[in-house]
């Protein structure tokens, strides 16, 4: 491998020190159309092979920005697919580190067809083998569809540029009105980007991912705990407006890794370890907290069409790699907007078939409020939730009680409307009345929510699940 390329040194910074061991590196291009016979193409602008991450197999190819700007002919592409193959047969996760001018002009319909192939062989790969791309330069047209068939995408926050068409080429923008390739607006706005960041901590970070997952769809992703099981969190009634703390506090040693964190906030996305295992989390939030520990963002306690669109990919990932899920629930109905009504109900939909038709062990905790049609949506035991904790002040029902108060006693008095209402929230709001009609399996003190959901997940180890036989469904 070349000591001097960009590319190189990108696969040298990501894998452990001289585990890097190239595949390919004496193909150059075949074409010769348009003086390529004359251009001299090393690797075809690519570099393949395979290492460890923490002694962990992974496959990577770099793309060689300096080598006809890292563009994909007919070869470049068959070095990519030969290394999905070994992939697939190995079973080990696969990490691609974009940097390229799209498509080799050069090359016509074969680069064309290079493209395709390439295409495939993610979409076969999808749900077998973990896929992660990291974007360091430019990753345009085609290409973009490269890292939104794979799993995980990085981004490097300055020079990464991601788009289908450029910027200027959209109508009525030009790149100083908005520039859409940015990362800011690919993780912020259009959701593709999970973590933005410098490139020293993009390599830091997809290792720490890689720790999370496990190398293939039947293998699970197990780490030693040293954490004590039965730690409890005093401070963990607090966190129910900001629930990446929240999971933070219930994981091993307190770590977790958020998935499309500048996405979507008021739904959060991520990776926890309970006992070592790996667990996927989906929670509401309705504060972000900044550095300095001040509420930075507020949020209403509803559901969004984005954030639902957000937890179902989170969910299906889960669920075709054995990844158990935990839901923190406080929800009380939907975004109300023009923008958010276009899509509301379709990615509705989507949430509610991501959770009801995973079947990985799913274990949700009401931490706040669980009301309407919006509840049953976020892992409710009505669609499937194996296990059901709520914290003592979790409110559970079809409606807040002062609005039904207002409803059936409409007319009455604020005497007799405050007292209905009193009543209402003890006989249809509170956890205990979901809990005596077997809505909940425990009200739990939220300090001591880590060794419940715990104990929930070991004995949910085992679960099979058997199903209606079909090919998919197609929500």
């Amino acid at each position: 491998m070349s000591t001097t390329s960009k590319a190189s040194q990108r696969i040298a910074s990501l894998l452990d020190e001289n585990s890097f061991v190239e595949i390919g590196a004496l193909v150059t291009a075949r074409a010769t159309d348009f003086d390529l016979k004359q251009t001299d193409t090393p690797s075809d602008g690519v570099i393949t092979g395979y290492g460890v991450i923490d002694g962990n197999l992974v496959y990577v190819y770099s793309q060689d920005a300096s080598v006809l700007g890292g563009s994909v002919g007919e070869m470049h592409a068959k070095k990519i697919t030969n290394l999905y193959d070994l992939a697939m047969k190995t079973g080990a996760p696969i990490i691609g580190l974009i940097d390229s001018a799209g498509l080799r002009l050069q090359e016509g319909v074969d680069a064309l067809n290079a493209f395709g192939q390439i295409y495939s062989k993610q979409v076969a790969a999808s749900g077998v083998i973990p896929q992660i791309t990291a974007i360091f330069g430019s990753c345009g047209g085609g290409l973009a569809a490269f890292p939104t068939l794979t799993d995980f995408t990085f981004m490097e926050s300055e020079k990464a540029k991601l788009f289908v068409n450029s910027p200027n080429a959209i109508d009525g923008n030009e790149i100083s009105k908005c520039d859409t390739s940015a990362a800011k607006f690919q993780s912020e706005e259009a959701g593709i980007v999970d973590v933005v960041a410098d490139e020293a901590s993009i390599y830091a970070q997809i290792r720490d991912l890689i720790s999370y997952l496990p190398a293939n769809c039947d293998e699970e992703a197990v780490a030693d705990c040293t954490d004590d099981l039965n730690r409890a969190s005093a401070e963990l009634a607090n966190c129910v407006g900001d629930t990446s703390i929240a999971l933070s506090q219930i994981a091993d040693d307190g770590a977790f890794f958020e998935t499309k964190a500048d996405y979507a906030k008021s739904m959060v996305t991520g990776f926890i370890r309970l006992d070592g295992m790996t667990v996927g989390c989906v929670a509401n939030r309705t504060e972000v907290y900044g550095e300095d520990g001040e509420v930075a963002e507020k949020f209403d306690a509803v559901l969004s069409a984005r954030g639902c669109e957000k937890a179902a990919s989170f969910i299906k990932f889960c669920d075709a790699f054995e990844i158990p899920v935990l839901s923190l629930t406080n929800v009380k109905g939907y975004a109300s907007c023009k923008c958010s009504e276009k899509r509301m109900a379709k990615a509705v939909a989507e949430l509610t078939y991501a959770f009801a038709d995973a079947t990985v062990p799913k274990v949700n905790v009401i931490i706040g409020k669980a009301l309407g049609s919006a509840y049953v949506a976020m892992n409710s035991k009505a669609i499937g939730a194996d296990v059901t904790f709520a914290w003592p002040t979790a409110e559970i029902g079809s409606i807040d009680a002062k609005h039904a108060a207002q409803i059936m006693y409409d007319g009455q008095g604020a005497d007799v409307i405050n007292e209905k209402a009193a009543a209402y929230a003890e006989l249809q709001t509170s956890a205990a009345g979901a809990a005596r009609r077997g809505y909940v399996d425990s009200i739990i003190e939220a300090c001591d929510t880590r060794k419940y959901v715990i104990g929930a997940l070991e004995m949910l180890y085992t679960k099979r699940e058997d199903r209606p036989a079909k090919k998919h469904g197609t929500v």
